[in-house]
């Protein structure tokens, strides 16, 4: 997540390390901050296997500052990255997000409509965060309040991400004939 996150924010545009990780915080550092000690080691993965590349420039005031740019193989990489993507970023919520912010940066319209047909399957498979044996509790079937809101939100989340993606498939499979 985190690499897919700096291969897709540097494929907008050239930044500087601090800014970047401020990017990354705001997509999902309201579940899993980005600290420095895990975001660098990542940009020198990346820097290594050719995927991005780090310029150095002059300050505004004193120590000269790095700027991050995503090589055309980095690109490539990210395209791969958002056409065939790993199930767990279909499946988890907050992998599926980054996935779902960068998606524009795949121009095919059908290969963009394939990875949502995934993520709406998933979403037609009857689930909860809650089991009868191997039957899964709808918030009805629970009298704990919290349980219950649990998946009373759940549900409404669910609904408009469907709702979305079937409005949006619609859209791209009129697109691509």
């Amino acid at each position: 997540m985190l690499e897919l996150a700096i291969l897709g924010f540097l494929h907008d545009a050239p930044l500087h390390g601090y800014v970047l990780r401020r990017h990354i915080a705001a997509l999902t550092g309201h579940v899993r901050p980005v600290a420095e000690s895990t975001l660098y080691p990542a940009i020198k993965r990346l820097e290594k296997a050719g995927l991005l590349v780090r310029a150095t420039e002059p300050g505004a005031v004193a120590a000269p500052r790095h700027v991050l740019s995503l090589t055309e193989q980095g690109r490539q990489d990210l395209r791969r990255r958002l056409a065939d993507p790993g199930q767990r970023e279909i499946t988890d919520e907050n992998q599926w997000f980054t996935l779902l912010a960068f998606l524009r940066h795949l121009e095919d319209p059908e290969a963009q409509a394939a990875v949502l047909r995934r993520r709406l399957a998933f979403l037609q498979e009857p689930a909860s965060f809650f089991y009868d044996g191997d039957r899964p509790l709808a918030a009805e079937d629970l009298d704990d309040p919290f349980r219950r809101g649990v998946l009373t939100i759940a549900r409404a989340t669910s609904r408009a991400e469907l709702a979305w993606l079937r409005d949006t498939l619609a859209s791209l499979e009129s697109v691509g004939g």
